[in-house]
């Protein structure tokens, strides 16, 4: 296990915890009227958590046969420079993505009163965290990108699944911080979520366009590495 590969994982990680369902939603669940209900919010949370481990071991297993059955074609030069060529086109694309187009805005707006119209019931929690789950599914790149590289680490199964269910727990590591924040310091912490509310709308538009970018570079700086770029590059 490289620290190369950990700290990829740890950065898609961290860019998964900028989404809807693992820090928008917990935001405004957080600046829910009265008192906050520890509970209800890692209801929720926990249901995300596992929904994102369940699809994660699917796409793995799924993922680690079609290599065995390529035969370690994955790892081929080719492949590489397409992984290469891959992430240097969603970090260019990132760039079309931002604040002035207004992108996403509206589709946060809607999310937001649909989290504030709802009945915060542990049953209507759960379908929540599952139905913002799978409303993602279709732009999951870095967690995609975070299995795309397990499945050719050629790591142990059981290390593999530990590091998946670690990518999980850190991609609602802020949301949790921020829970533990509202729970200790209500008062202090209640004007900076309000804030971080009002930086969610308003940066709304350009959200897809920095995950696009860091997931890009990622996947391009992996690919540079196994392909022993950096190091031809240090010999000149």
């Amino acid at each position: 296990m490289s620290l190369a590969l950990l700290l990829s994982l740890a950065g898609l990680a961290l860019v998964d915890s900028t989404s809807i369902g693992t820090l928008f939603i917990p935001v405004w669940l957080l600046l829910a009227p009265g008192p906050v209900s520890v509970r209800r919010v890692l209801t929720y949370l926990g249901t995300i958590v596992g929904f994102y481990f369940a699809v994660g071991l699917l796409l793995y297993f799924g993922g680690s046969g079609l290599a065995e059955l390529l035969g370690g074609a994955l790892d081929n030069r080719p492949v590489l420079w397409g992984q290469l060529v891959l992430g240097v086109g969603l970090f260019v694309l990132s760039f079309r993505y931002d604040n002035k187009r207004g992108a996403g805005t509206g589709r946060v707006l809607r999310w937001r009163d649909r989290v504030t119209a709802g009945d915060s019931s542990s049953r209507w929690l759960v379908g929540l965290a599952l139905f913002a789950a799978l409303a993602e599914v279709a732009t999951m790149l870095p967690y995609l990108g975070a299995l795309g590289l397990l499945t050719t680490s050629g790591l142990a199964v059981p290390t593999s699944v530990g590091l998946l269910v670690g990518y999980c727990l850190v991609m609602v590591l802020p949301a949790l911080l921020l829970l533990g924040a509202r729970v200790a310091w209500p008062s202090r912490v209640e004007p900076m979520l309000v804030r971080l509310n009002a930086w969610i709308v308003r940066s709304s538009g350009s959200m897809l366009g920095w995950i696009l970018g860091i997931a890009g570079f990622l996947l391009a700086r992996d690919a540079a590495v196994r392909l022993g770029l950096f190091e031809l590059l240090a010999s000149r």
